[in-house]
């Protein structure tokens, strides 16, 4: 049933606090289930349901869902459409805060979301820094963000960083605000991370190469070698010799470096550590 109709036969409102934009249309809806590649076996984490058109069609395709609900007034409008998939649980929760990876259990698990743009980074960071990681997460997010997570060196940013340092991503999908209702003002993306095929980078302490990159983006307009004394708190000569020896020109912003240079720099800064 159309949200808008399903919502008003509840007397329920959308809020937009909440971000709540649902997606209706059915091409997209399948289109999502595909791209996750679900199997009989799988288990899927949803993050948001809404009013559970998504996550219909989830239940119809994998062994087993979790879908996780803030909006306390959504859950009879969960558990009316669900009725006849036992095998799909709702969870009323904020995703922010709940023990997600208690929910799904030790094996693997695929995410699918249409993630309400105001978490997509916080959720993204939970999902990616887990002890239990996902296998591959799908999920639809504000196209500009999107375009942010799929940058090149050059127009990096430290979410950019973070994504691509745990997994493939790529964008397997544009629409316009036609295919949620309410509709939103902006254009909005369909993203695929595969966390298997994440690139071997070189590096010994992970701990060390974000507390590097954080620190190399906390002043995104300064040069590398001002960003990284401040954010590591050491002098601007170290901070320069680090990049030196990283073979990185102090010169250059956060924005242009790879993630192999990020490793390096990383790499160099974990062994000054250990002589310290």
């Amino acid at each position: 049933m159309n949200p808008r109709y399903l919502l008003e036969s509840f007397e329920i409102a959308p809020k937009k606090s909440l971000g709540q934009n649902f997606l209706h249309d059915p091409n997209l809806l399948e289109k999502i289930v595909h791209l996750a590649d679900l199997t009989p076996q799988s288990t899927v984490l949803e993050i948001g349901p809404g009013t559970g058109s998504l996550t219909v069609k989830l239940g119809q395709k994998a062994g087993r869902v979790v879908a996780i609900e803030i909006d306390e007034r959504l859950i009879p409008v969960l558990e009316n459409q669900l009725r006849d998939l036992p095998h799909v649980r709702v969870v009323h929760g904020d995703f922010r805060e709940i023990d997600f990876e208690a929910l799904v259990g030790p094996g693997e698990y695929i995410v699918v979301a249409n993630l309400p743009y105001y978490i997509t980074s916080l959720a993204l960071q939970r999902l990616l820094e887990a002890r239990h990681k996902p296998e591959r997460i799908l999920v639809t997010v504000q196209q500009e963000v999107a375009e942010r997570l799929v940058a090149k060196p050059g127009d990096m940013s430290l979410l950019a960083v973070s994504v691509q340092y745990f997994g493939a991503v790529s964008i397997v999908g544009k629409f316009g605000p036609g295919v949620f209702w309410p509709r939103p003002e902006v254009d909005s993306a369909l993203v695929r991370i595969d966390l298997t095929q994440a690139p071997a980078l070189d590096v010994p302490d992970e701990g060390a190469f974000f507390a590097v990159v954080r620190a190399g983006f906390s002043q995104k307009r300064k040069q590398l070698r001002n960003s990284l004394a401040s954010g590591l708190k050491i002098t601007h000569a170290a901070s320069a010799a680090l990049l030196h020896e990283a073979g990185i020109e102090p010169s250059r912003r956060a924005e242009t470096l790879t993630l192999e240079e990020w490793a390096a720099l990383s790499r160099v800064y974990s062994a000054s550590r250990a002589l310290s």
